[in-house]
Parts: C-alpha cells; sequence; structure tokens
C-alpha cells in the first residue's frame, strides 16, 4: 500500500488490540472477584435473576434466625411451666396428705398451710418473673385477647376459653361463632319407693350408688321419703358423683339420680341390694352414661366432651368450656349460637420468608398465676389460700385435690403445646429453610459466580491476543515508512 494518510491496518489493529484488552481486563475481574456477572452489562438477564434469588436468600436467612429465636423465647417459657408443675405436683402431695385428718395434729395442718401459701405465692412468682429479653412470658401478656358481652359469653353462654392459636388479620379481629346442634346430656336414672300415698319406701331398702367418683352403699328404713333419700343421695355426691333430686308427688314422685358431669364419659349406677325400692324400667338395677352434643365452630365440626369444646384448623385452635345452661339448651333451628372476636394479642412469631398471615405462627400463652390455674367449674388454685374456700381448715380435700389435678392438666396440655410447637413448627420449618436456603444459593452461584477453570482459560487466550494484536499493530505502524523508499 503507498497511502500514508490513513493507515487502515493500524486501525484495524488498534481495534482488535482494545477488543483482546478488554476480552483481558474482563477475566482479571472475574477472577480477582470470583463473580462471573460484576455489573449488569456482563449479562442482564442473568443479574436479574441473581438479585431476585440473592433476596430470596436475605429472606430464608432471616426467617431461619426468626425460627431459632422463637424456640429460644418458648424454651424459657417452657422452663417456667416445668417449675410450675412440680409446685402443683407437691401441693398436691400436701393436700393429699393432709386429707389425713386422723393421723395429724393441728399443728402440723398448720404446717402443711403454711407451706400450701408459699407454694402459691412462689406459681405467683415464677408466672411474673419468667421473662425473655425484658418481655414476660407466663403472666397473660401473650395470651389472645376477645371482645364481646361479656355477660352474656362468660355467664350465660362460655364459662372458660382457651386461644391456642389464631391467625388474625392486621389491624382486624377473627369472629369465632359457635353453634350448638344438639345438648350435651348427663347421666340419670329414676326410681320410686312404692308407697305411693304417702311418698314413702314401703319397705327397708338398701341401694348401691355409683357414679365417676367412686361407689357408696345407702341403707333407708320403712317409711323414709322420697326427699329424705335424694337428701342422703346428694350429701355423698363428692364421694361417687351422683346427685338426686325428687320429681312429682304421690305416685308420680320419683328420684332422678344424676351425674354430677355431662357427655360419654358421666356414669350413673343404681342398683337396689334389698327392699322395696324399684328402679325405672328394670326394677332392680340401672345404669346410665351421659350424650356428648353436637357443636360447630364457624361451621366446621368441633370435638365435644361434655360441656369442653375443642376446635383444630391452620387458622384456629381452641379449647371452650361451655356453661351447663348453654351445652344443655334443647337444639332449636336455626340452632343456638354464641359469638365473640378475637381482637389480637399472643405470641406471633414470623418464620416464613414471605411476611404475612401465611408466614405466620401464633401460640397463646394464658397466664399462670394461681387466680388463673383451674377453672369456673370446679375453682381455682388460688382458692386453697389461707382463708379461702378450699384451704385446709375448709376439709374440701376432694375439690382441692381435683382443682389442682386440673391445673396440672393445664399446665401439661400447655408444656405439650409449647412441645409440639418446637418440634412440628419451629424444628422442621427451620429444617425446611435450610435445604431451601442451600438450593437457593446453589441456583445463584450458577447465574452469578464466575467458573475459574473456563476464566483462566480466558485470561491465558486473552493474554496470549494482546500480546499478538499488540505485535501487529507494532508491524502496521511501521508499514508507511516503507514508502520513503520510493522517494530515492
Amino acid at each position: 500500500m503507498s497511502r500514508i494518510i490513513t493507515n487502515v491496518q493500524s486501525l484495524l489493529a488498534t481495534r482488535v488490540l482494545n477488543a483482546n484488552n478488554a476480552s483481558l481486563n474482563r477475566a482479571l475481574e472475574r477472577i480477582s472477584t470470583g463473580l462471573r456477572i460484576n455489573s449488569g452489562e456482563d449479562d442482564p438477564a442473568g443479574l436479574i435473576a441473581s438479585e431476585a434469588l440473592r433476596q430470596s436468600k436475605v429472606a430464608i436467612t432471616g426467617a431461619i434466625d426468626n425460627a431459632n429465636r422463637a424456640n429460644n423465647v418458648v424454651a424459657v417459657a417452657e422452663g417456667g411451666l416445668q417449675e410450675v408443675n412440680a409446685l402443683l405436683l407437691e401441693l398436691e402431695d400436701l393436700v393429699d396428705r393432709s386429707a389425713n385428718e386422723a393421723a395429724l395434729s393441728p399443728d402440723e395442718v398448720k404446717a402443711n398451710q403454711m407451706q400450701i401459701d408459699a407454694i402459691l405465692q412462689s406459681i405467683n412468682r415464677v408466672s411474673d418473673t419468667t421473662e425473655f429479653a425484658g418481655r414476660k412470658l407466663l403472666n397473660g401478656n401473650f395470651a389472645f385477647t376477645v371482645s364481646g358481652d361479656t355477660a352474656t359469653l362468660y355467664s350465660q353462654r362460655i364459662s372458660g376459653v382457651q386461644i391456642n392459636s389464631a391467625k388474625i388479620p392486621e389491624a382486624g379481629s377473627r369472629t369465632v361463632t359457635i353453634s350448638l346442634l344438639a345438648p350435651s346430656e348427663f347421666a340419670y336414672v329414676s326410681g320410686a319407693g312404692g308407697n305411693a300415698a304417702d311418698n314413702a319406701l314401703s319397705a327397708a331398702s338398701t341401694l348401691q350408688v355409683r357414679g365417676n367418683y367412686g361407689t357408696e352403699i345407702l341403707s333407708f328404713a320403712s317409711g323414709t321419703t322420697m326427699t329424705q333419700i335424694a337428701t342422703a343421695v346428694n350429701q355423698s355426691k363428692e364421694l361417687t358423683g351422683v346427685s338426686a333430686v325428687v320429681s312429682g308427688t304421690g305416685a308420680n314422685a320419683h328420684v332422678y339420680f344424676t351425674s354430677t358431669t355431662y357427655g360419654s364419659d358421666a356414669l350413673v349406677s343404681v342398683e337396689r341390694l334389698a327392699g322395696g325400692f324399684t328402679l325405672t324400667g328394670s326394677g332392680t338395677n340401672a345404669d346410665d352414661t351421659g350424650v356428648d352434643g353436637t357443636v360447630t365452630v364457624n361451621g366446621a365440626q368441633a370435638n365435644v366432651q361434655g360441656l369442653e369444646v375443642s376446635v383444630r384448623s391452620g387458622s384456629l385452635s381452641a379449647d371452650f368450656v361451655l356453661a351447663a345452661s348453654f351445652a344443655t339448651s334443647a337444639a332449636t333451628t336455626p340452632p343456638t349460637t354464641t359469638a365473640f372476636d378475637i381482637t389480637g394479642g399472643g405470641a406471633v412469631f414470623a418464620i416464613s420468608p414471605t411476611v404475612g398471615l401465611v408466614g405466620q405462627e401464633t401460640l397463646g400463652i394464658t397466664s399462670l398465676s394461681t387466680g388463673s390455674l383451674g377453672n369456673g367449674i370446679l375453682g381455682y388454685v388460688s382458692s386453697l389460700q389461707s382463708g379461702q374456700t378450699n384451704d385446709l381448715d375448709s376439709k374440701n380435700f376432694a375439690t382441692a385435690q381435683r382443682i389442682i389435678r386440673e391445673a396440672i392438666d393445664q399446665v401439661s396440655s400447655l408444656r405439650g403445646r409449647i412441645g409440639a410447637f418446637q418440634k412440628d413448627t419451629l424444628a422442621s420449618t427451620v429444617n425446611s429453610l435450610q435445604v431451601t436456603y442451600e438450593n437457593t444459593a446453589a441456583a445463584e452461584s450458577a447465574i452469578r459466580e464466575a467458573d475459574f477453570a473456563v476464566e483462566t482459560s480466558n485470561l491465558t487466550r486473552a493474554q496470549i491476543l494482546v500480546q499478538s494484536s499488540t505485535a501487529a499493530l507494532q508491524l502496521a505502524n511501521a508499514g508507511p515508512q516503507n514508502v520513503l523508499a520510493l522517494l530515492g
């Protein structure tokens, strides 16, 4: 070529050299950072996909940390519950020993009552002081709050509500509607004395009365009235779990032996061992069991055991104790209902990468104070304190024992729920999220990170091409000098 103004070969060599330098720089950048995508121009689509995966990794990591933190919280609560359970067992031991009245001196009874008072104070102290990061766990702070007509709700329809978990919309509430389709029934049998004229026994009679608590044999002289028989049965109802009422007069007078509890577990059995008392339908013996009602909660079939109703679903887990007047009322069309709203409360844990109701798990932890342990039917543990209804001086040992056992059942049930929450919700969630994190990280790595085998090969290739293109540019720049030879 004899033209010297425009060195086309030099321009070509320069362009190739710049391209090779860019390749060399890109290979050096990827090797030094370990990333295949360092800016959007490296792979726009890949950058978008990898950033979405990085976002998922952050959310998954946060959810794992939240689940582990939740496990720490409920573990502290379970530790407090374990201590309360031990104190309740000690409390029952004291009541059981104190029931052995003839073998204890008054001073020993007083000492036992002092110990009971100390145990009750300790239970209240554990309830008030069990905390995590400054938040009290067992004093009712994590109990769900409900609203409704308090007088109707708790006096006429429901005597107790335990919300175990509920998913409540943000700034909203969840309505709970309890519908009675068929009533719960107590067990009962009836009988008469045989002397219609004066509503009394025509002959001396001996009856064996058996209920849920135990058995009692009662003997009556000839001429004993039905009212006197009912009174004798009622005096032993703490022993047997059977009470009695008289219905009708004269020839229509009957004694109705009824269980003090409701549902299929309720039992009444009366057997005539001797005499003229006649049991309706069989003459010498009769027995009966109660019937569990049919109840729906928000339209879903609930589990019913006497007056106790429980429902388990993804959005609501709750236990209710129905008032006897409501649970045993005759079924109507439409069914008898009561309703209230869950307005908030509960321990809310966000253990999913997606924040919202679907990613929340809740746990209701009621107060563990002595005024909360027990129920409205039997009574509360606080009634065992000195000067209260069921202290040792009252000699209501059977009632006190039942209250304590109910409280132990409540604490054990809560410990079981917490244990299930730890094992089947938190632990399984962490395991699942860890696997998800591994797969997400692997996908993000495949898109974003550099393959060192490929990049080192690209680096070597780029280095050789830069060297060769540099040499070519040198030759191209020297080419025009050959034209000088034409000048002679």
